[in-house]
């Protein structure tokens, strides 16, 4: 059975992470009701690996130059917009459970992150985003001689 390293930091980081959202979405994005109505906050999984940090973010429908992604202090900033386009001018619709606006995720990154070589991939709607640890955060093996 493999040993799980406790970490102690995780639940503040995500009180963290959940507090400043909170603050960006109070102040920061503090804009008109009919702007604010539309917007709308990706579903997201983070995961970690022994070599890095992973982001998973759903994204249908947008394109690599609606999306823009920052590391600013210790934080992962993901924003974008999904803009809502008619084709006709004669549609009627019935009901619009779809999200439009402009959406902004914020993520606390752990010191154990290299920031100088994140990567980043959009595919199918799903965006990845890699951030590798430093070498020294990696998981190392040592063989002990037993003599």
């Amino acid at each position: 059975m493999p040993i799980q390293k406790y970490d102690p930091f995780k639940d503040l980081f995500d009180l963290q992470e959940k507090m400043h959202r909170l603050l960006l979405e109070a102040f920061v994005h503090a804009e008109s009701r009919e702007d604010s109505a539309g917007s709308w906050s990706p579903s997201m999984d983070i995961y970690e690996t022994d070599d890095a940090v992973v982001v998973v973010a759903e994204l249908p429908g947008l394109a690599r130059e609606d999306i823009d992604i920052k590391i600013d202090h210790g934080t992962l900033v993901l924003q974008g917009e999904r803009r809502f386009s008619r084709k006709e001018k004669e549609e009627k619709y019935m009901r619009i459970e779809r999200h439009y606006g402009k959406f902004s995720r914020t993520i606390a990154i752990p010191s154990s992150v290299d920031t100088s070589d994140v990567a980043a991939d959009l595919h199918n709607g799903v965006l990845e985003v890699r951030l590798p640890k430093r070498e020294a955060a990696r998981p190392r093996s040592i063989r002990v001689p037993i003599g």
